[in-house]
């Protein structure tokens, strides 16, 4: 046990795709159609239908000390290959004492959403399989054990997700990004029975859905003039909003293997949400009956009629059966564990990211955690991510 101490699962970390991504795996006619890099006013800059990204020094940040942070743009030959090479990137594992990674997309977006707005959706669904086969055969493949496959799949039809996750779960993925809120998207919600057949074929696969913050494309603000902090501290309240609407949908209980990983939002705001949840399911008894709802015309309430079965017996229970909440600094949160579930917390780096602490991650893990068995730090380090995304990781580095 120990030994397992020393090192941590990280279930929120980012990959920088390499330029040739995509144009490797296009026909000569569509190598100028798919996602690729053109140099445009002396910078580089991903350039697909009406999309266009360039790497923000902030998204590469892992070297760097804070006062050096930059959103500028940064140009692939002036860019490490740890950002966008897999066996590049082991040595900084090794040096983080991070034994796994899951990783996020760049260009795609968090949740892959990219291929949902775009006008050639059948393109669209070429360079979305194009990157799973990417990110499980290369990506993962560079380095077995080190890496956990996670997929992204065709928002904008679910018999098409569906197969994607079929196709995948054959060639050996675990996980898959999922959007914080897909209504946000312009798509139906969890809620309208339109996802039900790709929920089942998460629950039958046991891939849970990874939803990172900002997968939305939504980014809270009070007002047009706020100052950016606003967002910066409100983005992560997504995941709250995410998490009520899975504990009210009725999916949970529908489908028992449904996994819900929730990154980058920390779990500090998890007590308050688990106690206000639980006085609604119990005291607005109301509500078992009756949806309320507010007619944004009249402001006048209303109550629809709706199943009393997805209202939930204890939205606390279904938490700690579905939702797994991750940080990477958290002082309230971490000591609130009990309150959570220790079987419900995971740790994440965010590498390569400002808000990474590399290369202390397990420093700063090791801290929060000060004052918890043995046992309940394996399993926030890497016990609960090997159980959740039913993955073994590759053995321990030999240390140096």
């Amino acid at each position: 046990m120990e030994q397992d101490l020393q090192w941590l699962i990280s279930v929120d970390d980012h990959i920088i795709e390499p330029p040739n991504v995509w144009v490797d795996r296009a026909s000569a006619a569509d190598r100028d159609r798919v996602p690729h890099v053109e140099r445009i006013d002396g910078v580089d800059t991903w350039v697909y239908e009406k999309h266009r990204a360039t790497v923000m020094g902030i998204l590469v940040a892992a070297h760097q000390q804070p006062d050096d942070y930059s959103p500028l743009p940064v140009n692939y030959d002036e860019l490490p290959k740890v950002y966008y090479d897999p066996t590049a990137r082991i040595p900084d594992m090794d040096e983080d004492h991070v034994i796994a990674g899951l990783n996020f997309p760049f260009f795609p977006r968090f949740c892959g959403q990219v291929f949902s707005q775009v006008q050639d959706r059948e393109l669209g669904l070429k360079c979305l399989t194009a990157y799973n086969d990417y990110i499980i055969d290369e990506w993962c493949g560079a380095a077995p054990g080190r890496y956990i496959p996670m997929i992204i799949v065709p928002l904008w039809d679910t018999a098409l997700a569906v197969a994607e996750v079929h196709r995948c779960a054959d060639k050996g993925a675990k996980a898959i990004a999922f959007s914080e809120n897909v209504h946000a998207l312009g798509f139906p919600s969890i809620h309208s029975g339109e996802w039900d057949g790709f929920f089942a074929a998460a629950n039958e696969t046991k891939m849970p859905l990874c939803t990172h913050i900002g997968s939305s494309s939504v980014s809270p603000n009070t007002s047009p003039d706020a100052p950016f902090g606003v967002q910066s501290v409100n983005i992560g309240l997504n995941l709250a909003h995410s998490t009520t609407d899975w504990l009210f949908s009725g999916k949970l209980q529908k489908f028992p293997d449904l996994k819900i990983v929730l990154a980058e939002g920390g779990i500090g705001w998890i007590p308050y949400l688990l106690e206000r949840a639980e006085h609604v399911a119990a005291e607005y008894r109301y509500l078992r009956a009756n949806n309320w709802t507010v007619d944004p015309a009249t402001m006048r309430m209303s109550a629809i009629a709706t199943d009393p079965a997805i209202f939930p017996e204890s939205p606390r229970q279904l938490f700690r059966d579905h939702i797994y909440g991750c940080f990477i600094e958290d002082e309230f949160g971490a000591a609130n564990l009990d309150y959570i579930g220790v079987e419900n917390v995971m740790i994440e780096t965010d590498y390569p990211h400002t808000d990474s602490l590399w290369p202390r991650s397990l420093e700063a893990a090791l801290k929060s955690l000060e004052g918890r068995s043995d046992a309940d730090k394996y399993k926030v380090l890497q016990g609960n991510a090997r159980r959740v995304f039913n993955f073994e990781p590759a053995p321990y580095p030999v240390a140096k």
